[in-house]
């Protein structure tokens, strides 16, 4: 299995707790720190951090696995087959991934040719939530120089490359237990981002959100609506000023 889960973390949890039940999330986990929302497609963690910290505001890429070892076996194989594992050890790195010892027990760090890493860990639960709403999904972005490296990675990981509406550097994938993956060019340093996309007109949600208390715009781009919501987090310096909802539109 495969599913997208980012780990954001944040001082102001309970305002994300607000915004990610107004997108139509649903709490299904609270350890009295970290607490798991799930929507109709992908998962979010919240992890607390304190007030200015150099990890408030930023969200991490991340997944969730049904047997970590497995996971690592397969996408070390699906590497080797491509030649990628042959050239990671000739340039002096480890394999593509790699068990390592979490928090939580054990995951699988996974190592990409642009210096970009990202966890896969077992999955808590497999079920999905049923109230949550079926029209959202969770969006993982990975910015990097290097995004036919990036997209060669998520399909070593199992990722499904889904049609994109034009021919630029970006790479568009879907995991098979649901979530989005995105490869977007960037230049700088690798870096992971957070989005949603919603399978439905954006000005209904705009107003459940308008209601909620947050500020959202909707703006009109190349190929399609985004809802554009003031993020909870905002001033904190690695956050942006708003959190983004793309509107998913069949490719034909």
């Amino acid at each position: 299995m495969l599913r997208v889960r980012p780990v954001h973390y944040t001082s102001r949890t309970e305002s994300w707790k607000q915004f990610l039940t107004a997108l139509g999330m649903v709490q299904t986990e609270d350890d009295g720190g970290r607490q798991v929302f799930d929507s109709a497609s992908g998962r979010l963690v919240l992890h607390p951090e304190p007030a200015g910290s150099g990890q408030d505001g930023r969200t991490v890429l991340a997944v969730e696995v049904g047997d970590v070892a497995e996971f690592a076996r397969r996408t070390n194989l699906s590497a080797q087959e491509d030649g990628s594992l042959e050239d990671s050890a000739a340039a002096g790195g480890a394999a593509p991934a790699e068990l390592v010892t979490g928090d939580l027990g054990e995951d699988c760090r996974i190592s990409a040719p642009d210096g970009f890493t990202f966890m896969a860990s077992k999955a808590d639960h497999f079920a999905q939530c049923a109230d949550a709403d079926p029209a959202l999904a969770v969006v993982g972005v990975w910015y990097t120089a290097d995004p036919d490296a990036a997209a060669r990675t998520l399909l070593h990981v199992g990722a499904r490359p889904r049609p994109v509406p034009d021919n630029d550097e970006t790479a568009d994938f879907t995991a098979k237990n649901g979530g989005v993956l995105l490869v977007r060019p960037a230049s700088g340093p690798s870096r992971s981002g957070l989005g949603f996309e919603y399978g439905g007109a954006l000005e209904p949600l705009r107003e459940r959100l308008t209601a909620a208390g947050f500020s959202a715009s909707l703006t009109e781009e190349a190929f399609g609506s985004t809802l554009h919501v003031a993020n909870p987090d905002a001033p904190a310096p690695n956050a942006p000023a708003t959190v983004w909802v793309s509107e998913r539109r069949p490719m034909g």
